[in-house]
């Protein structure tokens, strides 16, 4: 049980370090997914939401992605 947890775990952090690395300028406006709209009356798509959930992410996440990665970098090291 204690092992599906932790794997679970390692799962989450890496799709959500995976969603934070993703560079607004290099990676998504080559496919259009950028935050800069024109204007505040958009229609809330569920493109536009997964934009701004992208974009809350690499946001609010960033340093406590730092810490994460770094007790499971220990983690991993003392028990492999």
């Amino acid at each position: 049980m204690f092992s599906l947890l932790v794997k679970l775990i390692l799962v989450i952090s890496l799709f959500v370090n995976s969603v934070a690395i993703l560079h607004e300028d290099r990676f998504l406006a080559r496919i259009g997914w950028t935050s800069k709209r024109s204007g505040y009356n958009t229609e809330p798509t569920i493109k536009n939401k997964i934009i701004d959930l992208i974009s809350a992410t690499r946001t609010l996440l960033r340093i406590p992605l730092m810490v994460i990665n770094s007790v499971i970098i220990v983690y991993l090291v003392i028990l492999g």
